[in-house]
């Protein structure tokens, strides 16, 4: 498994990048704010929430998607953990 740490904040950041394979991607929002998840046009207002202080929760990704994360204010810390690729 590959993991990593994002500063997530009010610019969308791109947390998975495509891959040529689907994926179960796991993510976790450290912080006690929220954080927005989506495509390329994520935004506050059409992204998936994720829940303050909550376990980490499991997303299906398909072979050439992205993800992207944003808040709506401020800026929060969120964990991703993806399988790794050989």
């Amino acid at each position: 498994m590959n993991t990593a740490s994002y500063s997530v904040s009010t610019t969308r950041v791109l947390v998975v990048p495509a891959d040529n394979i689907n994926r179960t991607v796991y993510i976790h929002a450290i912080g006690a704010g929220v954080v927005y998840l989506g495509g390329a046009d994520v935004t506050a207002a059409n992204g998936l929430l994720t829940e303050k202080n909550a376990v980490p929760f499991e997303m299906f990704l398909p072979a050439k998607e992205t993800l992207y994360a944003i808040t709506a204010s401020g800026t929060e810390e969120i964990r991703v953990m993806t399988p790794s690729v050989d």
